[in-house]
């Protein structure tokens, strides 16, 4: 077994920066865009044009370097994990404001203190189990789950949450060893196969008029693809790349606990892009919630290494 490579701690922290302000960029403009596109045109063309440029930067070390990781079953697991976490995600932007998805997705630090516990059998400090009652108590700041008026789409960045949690810690426990351009190259093939497959099933599926308004994100018809439209997914392309190669970098170089502290500067981009391109002001509600998540999140990654037990995988494994 090879030993594990050492951490940076620098170049963590810089990468999931820039990924978080390329992904909350992106998430922006696709939730600005979410009346011009069926989400799964975004996947595919996106990543269409991202694809060739990380195959090119796999290759450019050598001619003889593999685009095929080393352990496929992992990444391809990681790969569908993290896109189903943003299938969830994008369904909820166009139904509510960006800075509160952004929030409830970052209850992600809360749900690994909870894995942690739960299936690594780590021992949760007091200060732990405080930081996921003040993370809950923010979330219900946030959703307020009244009868009459929840609109339960909130509850799908939760759901993205515990995916992302999932795929970060396949990121360090059993894809550490990959090159960051091919953990990206995967993942945007896996977007290219959902996206084509499920314009494929939408076109001979033919969903009636009544089925498609209850979700048009999800269901509506290819958007024709002119100047404009190119320009915005060569933009989106920019955005996936330096996030989804960003967060594999930041999670193979730095220790989980400590990269996810950074890892909500996601949400301080998300509020600064609602409020210039939505003008979305969050309620004083909203808010507390939010501070009390960020305020959870860290207080759930401070404490002793949530992790330790998880090492890379042996090759082959």
């Amino acid at each position: 077994m090879e030993p594990p490579p050492r951490d940076n701690l620098k170049l963590a922290v810089g990468a999931i920066l820039g990924g978080c302000f390329a992904l909350s960029l992106g998430d922006a403009l696709i939730k600005q865009q979410s009346a011009s596109f069926v989400i799964w045109q975004i996947f595919l063309m996106r990543s269409l044009i991202v694809v060739p440029f990380l195959i090119y930067f796999v290759r450019i070390r050598s001619c003889e370097t593999s685009i095929m990781p080393r352990l496929l079953g992992w990444t391809l697991l990681r790969s569908l994990i993290l896109i189903a976490m943003w299938v969830v995600y994008f369904a909820a932007l166009p139904h509510i404001e960006l800075a509160i998805a952004a929030a409830a997705l970052y209850t992600t630090p809360i749900f690994i203190t909870l894995f942690a516990a739960i299936f690594l059998g780590e021992t949760i400090a007091a200060r732990g189990w405080f930081a996921v009652l003040l993370g809950f108590i923010g979330t219900l700041l946030i959703l307020q789950p009244q009868a009459d008026d929840f609109n339960a789409y909130a509850l799908l960045p939760i759901i993205s949450a515990v995916c992302y949690a999932c795929a970060m810690i396949l990121t360090r426990s059993k894809c550490r060893g990959e090159r960051p351009t091919v953990l990206g190259l995967w993942l945007n093939i896996g977007f290219v196969c959902v996206g084509a497959f499920a314009l494929i099933l939408l076109y001979f599926w033919s969903p009636g008029d009544e089925t498609i308004n209850m979700n048009p994100f999800l269901l509506g018809a290819w958007t024709p693809m002119w100047l404009d439209e190119w320009r915005i997914m060569a933009i989106l392309a920019v955005a996936i790349l330096g996030g989804s190669v960003g967060a594999a970098i930041a999670y193979q170089n730095g220790p989980p606990a400590i990269v996810a502290t950074f890892d909500f500067a996601y949400v301080a981009f998300a509020v600064i892009w609602g409020f210039l391109l939505f003008g979305e002001v969050p309620q004083v509600s909203v808010a507390i919630g939010i501070t009390l998540i960020v305020a959870a999140g860290t207080l759930a990654v401070r404490q002793k290494p949530l992790l330790r037990k998880l090492k890379p995988a042996a090759p082959g494994s």
